[in-house]
């Protein structure tokens, strides 16, 4: 049934993005492959796109994995001249993890999990010149289907990025810190994610790099469990599928630290990201 599931999804997916490359007109046929690669190793750029990605990470004990599908829509909009508006959820559509019931039993459970949204204040290039700078609130909202998939709380917190963009490298640190503000039970949560990427362009539209995501649970029960480090290398590739820019990526990662129960020690990454089309043109205060 879950392996069933996880196809409606997948498929849900692709006819997603067929009608994003469908409805993209020819405003993007300009741009170079490596100016589209850069744009979208860039978590605040001007370009609007569609990123689905799918995790897959083995756990350290018990010896299982997760599986996990995203839909990440990034849709920025320019405010006036000198300050862009960055919109970026999280959807988690298709969650499948392991967990141990009431009897010590090992069970598996798939559906949705929780939506994370950011939203930032960034200055355009303009004002900034190479470095990318943005700042603003992030929140998680508890839309798990299980209780299981998610945490059961709303959380909020800062997010923010800095980084620095040249004409062959972008590189930089995306942290996003939650805490707890509602929900059932007696649980209080702080937790941070914190993204540091890196992607060189060597040409022809390719990108090597890193761009892994930190995270620290501050309430851990011991020091041991709060932090999961991951490092590993990313590749991709844009291509055009008609005049539509798509990037292709994959990663592999490992965490070399990481919590003892549950703890993710590989995750295996795929990703494909059509840039669609802008629904909002123009500033929205100003000429």
């Amino acid at each position: 049934m879950k392996f069933r599931y996880t196809r409606i999804i997948a498929l849900i997916g692709f006819a997603s993005s067929l009608m994003a490359l469908r409805a993209y007109g020819q405003t993007a046929d300009h741009e170079s492959l490596d100016a589209v690669n850069k744009q979208l190793a860039n978590p605040i750029s001007s370009t609007w796109a569609l990123f689905v990605q799918q995790n897959t990470y083995w756990l350290n004990k018990p010896e299982r994995n997760v599986v996990n599908l995203q839909f990440q829509p990034v849709l920025p909009v320019a405010l006036t001249d000198n300050w862009n508006l960055i919109t970026r959820p999280v959807l988690q559509a298709m969650n499948s993890t392991p967990y141990v019931n009431e009897s010590g039993n090992l069970h598996r459970v798939t559906g949705f999990g929780d939506t994370i949204l950011a939203t930032m204040l960034s200055p355009s290039p303009k004002l900034t010149g190479p470095w990318l700078l943005a700042a603003g609130p992030s929140f998680i909202f508890p839309t798990a289907s299980n209780s299981q998939l998610g945490q059961n709380k709303w959380q909020m917190g800062p997010a923010g990025v800095f980084g620095y963009v040249s004409s062959k490298w972008i590189a930089g640190v995306f942290p996003q810190q939650w805490f707890s503000v509602g929900g059932p039970g007696p649980q209080t949560l702080s937790q941070m994610n914190v993204q540091y990427f890196f992607t060189y362009l060597p040409g022809g539209g390719w990108g090597l790099g890193t761009s892994p995501s930190l995270l620290v649970n501050w309430y851990a029960n011991k020091s041991s469990n709060e932090i999961t480090f991951p490092i590993g290398p990313q590749i991709s590739k844009v291509i055009k599928i008609g005049s539509v820019p798509v990037k292709f990526a994959a990663a592999v990662q490992y965490m070399p630290v990481h919590p003892d129960a549950f703890g993710q020690k590989w995750n295996l990454q795929f990703a494909i990201i059509p840039v669609i089309p802008k629904l909002i043109e123009g500033n929205l205060f100003g000429d």
